[in-house]
């Protein structure tokens, strides 16, 4: 019985067979058989003349004149400032160049895989059309297509016109149609020219010239045989043969290209074999898709305020002030110590994690970027010192999940690294780094109904006499409210402005000698190039110069530098913060690092925020480590503790690859006095040798009267003239 149907279809079958023969070979039928194949055929014919003549009626093609003018849209290149590239602006990435700028073995693949008999068709071909024909009859669907590069070039041009997800004879005529048109009017070489410079290979690059330069970090005309065939095995799916997403189907689709150009004769057969074992050899030195983006952002906001939607069209090369050496360094540096932090490294830390974080975000699938996060974050800026160009600027610790860009939004408290400011205003008022405070117990009157203010230092005790230069290194803050409460808010102020916060106005209380004013980081951090500078500000600037196509310079912002401080007061500060990294709060920034550093620590009374700016005479970089929601970041936290070892990990190796940096020549207008340090008075011929140092004065503020403590029988300290004595040479470092 289950043979039964399978049989008796198998004589129906072959009872059919026998009677179509049987008619075929009476002469009446044939004969009527073939007329009737004639007439359909004629109709059929007559039918697509009538289609081919209405296919662009009523505008339904597209016109072809603007060819003749055709300028696509071309995406922006960001470059770094040796000339890498970055990334593009821009929906597309694109760069026009001529067929004769193009390897030979690209217009070899393409032609072997796109459209072999290109230079002998006149748009489309009628072999390939049949033979797809033939091929989809067999296969019951579609198994094979025949556009020609002609016909991809005109949807790919005319994307609403001739939509390619519009399957239907009447799109395929209208695209032949067009085809045809450009064929007469084009010659061959610059339809090939204008389709290898607008094919879509993937990772938003079109052209070949943008995806040679994405996938192989080389141009277009110096691709091999191998590479070329890597280009174009993309077009036939994208996504799918993107060779950085899928290699292994990219390698295979290949081969297959290999093999094309072997049967076109444009390789031999053991050169396809050879170039088959070439690897897949894509390039990781140019693709810096990834690498700062917070900076990229930064800038993109500036061009588009100027540039508007040219920056997206018109193809601008922007260069760019980043040394993607210096920035990786920064990279790795932060999120090394962020990590570190989490771990526990630096003791316990109670705050969700990163890696808790993402595996949370995975598990809920929420992708939605935000402007502030649960984990730890942390910024880092380097600047060059006597330009304001910005090497490096890292804004966060994951663009896709917060773009928020904490180095340029972000107001936070500076906390201790504000304090060099009100030193500042204090020596330039006249009250010299040798002047000795009492580190006690203090109580501030405030304004109003608020309850007096009484300040603690960090570690909650107090340490009697102390010079101001030591107060410093050691971020005495009971010293630091004493000394700007004595030259007065309105001084400091003042002494803030110069040095460039003027992103949110300081109120005028006491609080803000401890950092308490809000500040933009990136100012922060600039302020310090005052030092390295020895008196001269430089602002912040990330842009070089922006060219259109033909390298023509559109805009060439100039550095700007501002003078906040004569040299010799420079140059006494500067010491100061030496010290603070050479036997003060900061001295982890320098562990292994012999050449001259200065720069200040900064922690904020609650612990929410911890800093480390630190400078050579080149370079100024600046950490910050907290919680977008202000919290304490951990017991303990301090920013000689949690972030200057980030510093000295990324200056150890930058300065790995920069030549070492000297100190800073000692100015004219100084004045060098032996002093007593522990009193600040002129050392007398009494004094023990081990309180005797020679300190720098600007002139008018050095001290004239002689120690009064070390003087034999009570007698009247001696009176010394306002000479200076010989100058002695300049501290270490400097």
């Amino acid at each position: 019985m289950d043979d039964y149907f399978p049989s008796m279809l198998g004589s129906l079958l072959a009872t059919i067979r026998a009677t179509l023969l049987r008619w075929w070979r009476t002469p009446r039928i044939r004969r009527g058989v073939l007329l009737s194949l004639l007439g359909l055929t004629v109709f059929g014919a007559a039918l697509a003349i009538g289609v081919w003549a209405r296919a662009c009626s009523g505008n339904r093609c597209p016109s072809i004149e603007g060819l003749d003018t055709y300028d696509p849209d071309q995406a922006s290149k960001v470059f770094a400032a040796d000339g890498r590239l970055i990334t593009d602006l821009g929906i597309e990435r694109r760069t026009v160049i001529g067929l004769e700028e193009m390897s030979p073995a690209i217009i070899a693949a393409f032609l072997a895989t796109e459209d072999k008999r290109f230079y002998q068709h006149h748009g489309v071909d009628w072999i390939r059309f049949f033979g797809a024909v033939k091929a989809n009859i067999l296969a019951g669907g579609v198994a094979e297509g025949f556009s020609t590069i002609t016909m991809q070039l005109a949807r790919n041009l005319w994307p609403e016109d001739l939509n390619r997800r519009e399957r239907s004879l009447d799109r395929k005529i209208r695209e032949s149609k067009v085809a045809r048109e450009i064929e007469a009017r084009y010659d061959k070489d610059k339809i090939l020219e204008l389709y290898l410079n607008q094919i879509d290979l993937g990772n938003r690059a079109f052209g070949v010239e943008v995806a040679a330069q994405r996938y192989f970090g080389k141009s277009s005309r110096e691709l091999n045989v191998a590479e070329a065939a890597t280009l174009a095995a993309i077009p036939k799916s994208p996504s799918r043969y993107n060779p950085r997403r899928h290699p292994a189907r990219a390698l295979q689709r290949r081969n297959l290209v290999l093999g094309l150009l072997a049967d076109n004769g444009s390789i031999t057969r053991e050169e396809a074999e050879r170039w088959r074992a070439y690897p897949l050899l894509l390039s990781s030195r140019d693709d810096f898709s990834g690498v700062a983006e917070y900076f990229v952002e930064y800038i993109r906001q500036q061009l588009d305020a100027r540039f508007g939607p040219r920056l997206y069209t018109d193809g601008l090369r922007i260069y760019t002030t980043l040394d993607l050496d210096v920035q990786q360094s920064a990279e790795r540096a932060l999120e090394n110590q962020l990590s570190a932090i989490e771990a526990g490294a630096y003791g316990p830390y109670r705050h969700q994690t990163y890696a808790d974080y993402l595996e949370q975000k995975a598990e809920s699938d929420d992708n939605a970027p935000r402007t502030t996060t649960p984990y730890l974050q942390g910024l880092a800026v380097t600047l060059e010192a006597k330009t304001g160009y910005i090497l490096a600027m890292v804004g966060g610790r994951d663009f896709e999940d917060s773009k928020f860009n904490r180095a340029t939004q972000a107001l936070r408290q500076p906390g201790s690294t504000f304090k060099p400011i009100v030193y500042t205003a204090a020596v330039r008022a006249g009250i010299p780094l040798t002047t000795v405070m009492v580190d006690e117990p203090i109580t501030v009157q405030m304004p109003g109904n608020q309850p007096p203010w009484e300040p603690q230092n960090y570690d909650n005790t107090f340490g009697g006499p102390i010079p101001l230069r030591q107060a410093l290194y050691k971020s005495v803050n009971i010293v630091a409210i004493k000394l700007g409460m004595e030259i007065g808010e309105e001084a400091v102020i003042a002494e803030g402005t110069r040095f460039g916060l003027v992103a949110s106005p300081i109120p005028a209380v006491p609080s803000i000698h401890l950092g308490s004013a809000v500040v933009k980081p990136l100012e922060m951090i600039a302020a310090y190039t005052a030092f390295a500078n020895q008196g001269e500000r430089s602002t912040p600037m990330g842009i070089l110069r922006v060219e259109d196509r033909q390298g023509n310079i559109l805009w060439q912002p100039r550095p700007r530098l501002e003078p906040v401080m004569d040299p010799p007061l420079a140059w006494i500060m500067n010491g100061a913060l030496q010290d603070v990294v050479r036997r003060g709060t900061g001295t982890r920034a320098v562990t292994g690092i012999s050449f001259p550093v200065g720069g200040k620590t900064g922690t904020t009374n609650d612990g929410n925020d911890v800093w480390f700016i630190g400078y050579t005479s080149d370079l100024v970089t600046g950490f910050w480590f907290g919680l977008d929601e202000p919290d304490r970041i951990k017991p303990n936290a301090q920013g000689g503790l949690l972030a200057a070892p980030a510093w000295q990990q990324m200056m150890s190796e930058v300065y790995e690859r920069r030549n070492t940096p000297g100190g800073w020549p000692q100015p004219d207008g100084l004045v060098s006095v032996e002093i007593d340090r522990t009193t600040g008075f002129r050392a007398s011929p009494y004094c023990p040798t081990s309180v005797r140092e020679t300190d720098w004065f600007l002139p008018g503020s050095e001290p004239n009267e002689a120690c009064p403590v070390h003087l034999p029988f009570g007698a009247p300290a001696p009176v010394y003239d306002a000479a200076p004595a010989a100058e002695p040479p300049p501290p270490d470092g400097q």
